[in-house]
Formats: C-alpha cells, structure tokens, sequence
C-alpha cells in the first residue's frame, strides 16, 4: 500500500519490503534505495556479474526491472496503492559496465483515480550521462489515508 513516508524513513521502509520479499522483488537487493516521498523515489546500485548481459554490459531486461520497481516505489510514497502496469517503456540510450555506480530517478507526473504516469531515468554517477529513460503507466486507485 501507499506510505506518507519520506526521505530517510520512506528508503528504510521500502528496503525492509525488499529485504523481505521472497518473489521477484528479491532481484533488487543489491539496489540502495536513498530517498524518497511525495512521488519521488532515488536508488544507487553497483553494476555487479549478475546485472550483465552476455556481452559484458548492464542487461536491458534488468534495465526495464529497475524502471518497474522504482517507479512503483515512487508511485507508492504518493500515498497510492502501486497498482498495475498498463505499459512500460524504456530507451537505452548508453551502456553500463561492471562495476560502474548507476543513480535512479523516478517521479510521479500525475496520479489520478484510476491511471498514474511516472517516469524514471538511470544516470553514470560518475559524469550523470544517461543510461537508460523509462516512463510508466499504471492502472491504480488513489488512497486517502
């Protein structure tokens, strides 16, 4: 469900979900979520062996993961229930090697009552060229707790 949480206690609360998931969401354990809230969600991770496709670089499905999990978290800071993919997209726009620290962005443009837009961008923390840009649409049903 959704959370008024933000900043410090909105990342230790979505990390405790990760931490604890035994599905899917398992995948994004070596992800630092660093902030978030009204929307917003911010997370760093480290290129590692497991994120690499076949050629050496940042995998583009891990890519589209990190879009649809990220966003969600930002969706669900709104407070809003984190819903349904409706569609997903995502632009590569550069690769990623091992070891190479990526920043993720997502930001909820609108939540509406039953559709919300959010999009996400993945950086080089190095120099903040981008990796890859993704928007999200989701079915959800806004909450007002």
């Amino acid at each position: 469900m959704g959370t008024r949480k933000k900043g410090l206690e909105f990342a230790k609360h979505i990390t405790e979900i990760i931490t604890k998931a035994t599905g899917f969401e398992r995948h994004l354990e070596k992800v630092q979520i660093t902030g978030g809230g009204d929307g917003i969600c911010t997370a760093e991770f480290k290129v590692g062996p497991e994120h690499l496709n076949r050629a050496g670089g940042l995998h583009g499905g891990y890519t589209a993961t990190l879009v649809d999990m990220i966003t969600t978290y930002a969706l669900m800071s709104k407070p809003c229930h984190p819903g349904v993919s409706v569609d997903i997209s995502v632009s590569y726009l550069k690769g990623a090697r091992e070891g190479d620290d990526v920043v993720i962005e997502a930001n909820t443009i609108r939540a509406g009552r039953t559709l919300a837009f959010i999009d996400c961008i993945l950086k080089h923390k190095k120099d903040n060229s981008v990796i890859a840009k993704g928007s999200h649409t989701k079915f959800n049903v806004a909450t007002t707790d």
